[in-house]
């Protein structure tokens, strides 16, 4: 028999489940399963799901037809379990290493009915906190009963921190209820029943609290269904356990603090509903109240209980409020004035946001759209193309554009646009009924309701972004997780041009808006582009017909001194020969407003400020890059690509990656410059073998990329018509 069954329940965690089933497939110990419950999951978690079960024959998938909730899809994977013992892992959350090894020696030693684990929280922002969970755990015996060691009800009571003998369950028939804290109704009467409790002081499992989407930060009145899970566990605690009487009194001192908990909170129960809780509270209290003594923890909690017996819910508000204030005043004690940060920079915003506060007043132009990229750069990328199909879909909406000052002359006849920092710059941010931006508007921006903000992105990603940085501290030159998060919970919509770039903004950006995965709609040109247009885009630049086309796309190295190039380009174009043109775009960090692209002709052509880059790659014959994102547009070309990365190594580890490009490169591969200069000497950057490779990265990446990207965005957007 498999010693452990991991039931895996899976929904909308797309961004989690591969650090989630790497984390138990990579485990030292193998003797387990994982049953894996896809409950209808709307997003690409079946698909991920189906890859790893396609490679492991230890993952074996349950897919359901409809979506049953939490609870039914537990109970689902627990009836496929073949496991002596249970782990319900949360598909959110990941196993520390060796932890199945852990697990697996205290269960020889020990033979329990019950195992619980320690865990620790690792926040959204980085941040690890240990658990109380784990002093508690140490100080247990090696096996007991709840009576025999009450402190174990003060572990949190969740599943996914207790590995269960199967044989209990199936002999009790315990299920799990549907519902938000089916918890509740599970493991408090398991832990009741079982004779043999041992503990596990080691941190076994990464507890994640998730910024968005967690019933811990869900405000609704679905909080009210926590009494009718208490219900059911003190009904069963009472039908299944022989020493109810002993346990009774401590359950009903957790269920009051659990009550209390949530009601505390304000990002659980409405402030309208906050009445009601507290009477349901007050029915259970009389209810279930034991005749004898019951565990409290000093005089504030048997004055809440007090209150609570009273019915009295603004006295026990006047409490709680009172120990907030004495606790804040003693902090104020032990804790030094604060200087106060940026008030000289917050002076001087205020002389000019002024007007744009003023403007807020305004009501919203319901028929204007505001464009920007790449910090007011020019008009170019998602951004552009969204705005030219708007004004062929939706011509009622009228397209502004932000640009700076330095690059007003870039912008195309006919554009309507307003100066950054400018008066009609702020009224137009205040006003506009649409923004649509591929970097985030400036943190001061008000989101106003009714007003649609949309985040294009500018890119696929191979780099890690957002929150994913966290963990690489060279990434980031905005360390500020909570400053970019606020950025992000402004958008209404997210732009994303395949399944991948999905799963890697759901971790980056953990923020509640709708993700459109329609492709890149700056694609949409070199979707539909023939050899025509190439010829006309090279004509305008001067090129040949009989010149072959480099074009040379290096990326940003956080760690390096700005400016810091990893080729000698002109070795490399010396090296090239006389019949090609060498285009060399630099990172637009690189790049100043004002500055212009190289006049002459010769055999190396800077190409960085030039404002349109779809003409560049309908120019290029091959493109070579690094780690650009920009090799995941022009593979929707299906032309040669070169990958030259000398430095691969220190680019996964500094940067951080969402794969091995290595492993899946669009093109030829050269490590070094010799091997450079050997892929283009010998043809290999066009050989089939290459092509190949460019397939098998067309299809990861370029699979949405049919012309219609823009076409799908203004449709959900501005016409409001569904995604599907």
């Amino acid at each position: 028999m498999t010693l452990l069954s991991v039931v895996l329940p899976v929904y909308k965690v797309q961004g989690y489940l591969r650090q989630c089933l790497d984390s138990i497939l990579g485990q030292a110990f193998t003797d387990f399963e994982i049953v894996a419950v896809d409950d209808c999951s709307p997003d690409n978690s079946g698909a991920i799901l189906a890859e790893y079960a396609a490679r492991d024959s230890r993952v074996r998938v349950v897919s359901l037809e409809e979506n049953v909730g939490l609870g039914r899809a537990r109970n689902i994977g627990l009836d496929h379990a073949i496991g002596e013992y249970v782990w319900f892992v949360d598909s959110d959350d990941w196993l520390a290493q060796g932890a199945l090894t852990t697990v697996a020696d205290r269960i020889a030693g020990a033979t329990p009915d019950v195992l619980i684990v320690g865990f620790d929280r690792v926040h959204w922002d980085a941040r690890v906190t240990q658990s109380g969970a784990t002093k508690i755990l140490a100080e247990a015996p090696d096996t007991f009963t709840v009576e025999q060691f009450p402190k174990v009800l003060n572990v949190l009571h969740v599943a996914w921190n207790k590995v269960i003998r199967r044989d209990l369950l199936i002999r009790l028939g315990f299920r799990f209820e549907e519902g938000w804290y089916e918890d509740v109704s599970f493991t408090f009467p398991i832990m009741s029943v079982a004779e043999r409790i041992s503990a596990l002081p080691r941190v076994c499992v990464h507890y994640r609290q998730r910024r968005t989407g967690a019933i811990t930060r869900t405000l609704g009145d679905r909080h009210f269904e926590i009494f009718d899970h208490w219900a059911h566990a003190m009904a069963l605690v009472d039908q299944y356990s022989d020493r109810a009487a002993q346990i009774r009194p401590l359950l009903f001192a957790r269920m009051m603090w659990h009550y209390l908990i949530v009601l505390d909170n304000s990002q659980r129960v409405k402030k309208a509903s906050r009445q009601a809780f507290f009477t349901r509270i007050s029915e259970d209290y009389r209810r279930y109240r034991p005749a004898g003594a019951y565990p409290m923890k000093g005089r504030a909690d048997g004055l809440r209980h007090r209150f609570i017996g009273e019915g009295s819910f603004t006295k026990l508000r006047m409490l709680d409020q009172a120990i907030r204030v004495a606790k804040a005043a003693n902090r104020a004690r032990r804790v030094p004035v604060a200087k106060a940060k940026g008030l000289a920079k917050k002076a001087r915003q205020s002389l000019y946001r002024g007007y744009y506060k003023l403007q807020l007043r305004g009501a919203v132009d319901e028929n204007l759209a505001l464009y920007a990229a790449y910090w007011y750069r020019g008009v170019t990328c998602n951004p552009a193309a969204i705005s030219r199909k708007a004004q062929e879909l939706a011509p009622g909406i009228r397209n502004v554009w932000v640009v700076s000052k330095g690059r007003t002359k870039s912008v195309p006849p006919g554009t309507d646009y307003v100066v950054a920092g400018s008066l009609p710059y702020f009224r137009a941010l205040a006003r506009a009924r649409y923004l649509v931006n591929n970097v985030n508007w400036p943190n001061w921006v008000v989101k106003r309701d009714g007003t649609t903000h949309v985040m294009t992105h500018h890119g696929t990603p191979l780099k890690a972004m957002g929150m994913d940085q966290a963990d690489h501290p060279a990434a980031a030159k905005d360390q500020n997780f909570h400053a970019q998060m606020r950025r992000a919970d402004r958008w209404d919509f997210s732009i994303t041009a395949n399944a991948h770039t999905t799963i890697a903004w759901e971790r980056a950006y953990p923020c509640r808006y709708e993700t459109i995965e329609s492709g890149y709609p700056r694609n949409d040109r070199l979707a539909s582009a023939s050899a025509a247009d190439s010829a006309a885009v090279r004509e305008k630049l001067g090129i040949q017909p009989h010149e072959r086309v480099v074009l040379y796309t290096p990326t940003h190295r956080e760690w390096l001194p700005m400016g810091t190039q990893v080729l000698d380009v002109e070795a490399f174009a010396d090296r090239l020969g006389p019949d090609t043109v060498l285009l060399v775009r630099a990172h637009y960090f690189y790049v100043a407003a004002d500055h212009a692209a190289q006049a002459a002709r010769g055999r190396i052509v800077d190409v960085s400020a030039y404002p349109i880059v779809e003409d560049l790659y309908l120019a290029a014959d091959v493109m070579m890059t690094d780690y650009s994102s920009a090799m995941f547009d022009f593979a929707v070309l299906d032309r040669p690509l070169v990958i030259f990365a000398p430095d691969w190594n220190a680019y996964q580890e500094l940067r951080g990656v969402y794969f091995d490009l290595m492993e899946l490169p669009p093109g030829a591969v050269a490590t070094s410059f010799a091997e450079l200069i050997e892929v283009f000497d010998s043809g290999a950057y066009a050989s089939d073998r290459s092509a190949a490779a460019r397939t098998r990265f067309r299809e990861r990446f370029c699979y949405l990329d049919d012309g219609k990207a823009s076409e799908r965005v203004v449709r959900r957007v501005l016409l409001g018509e569904s995604s599907s």
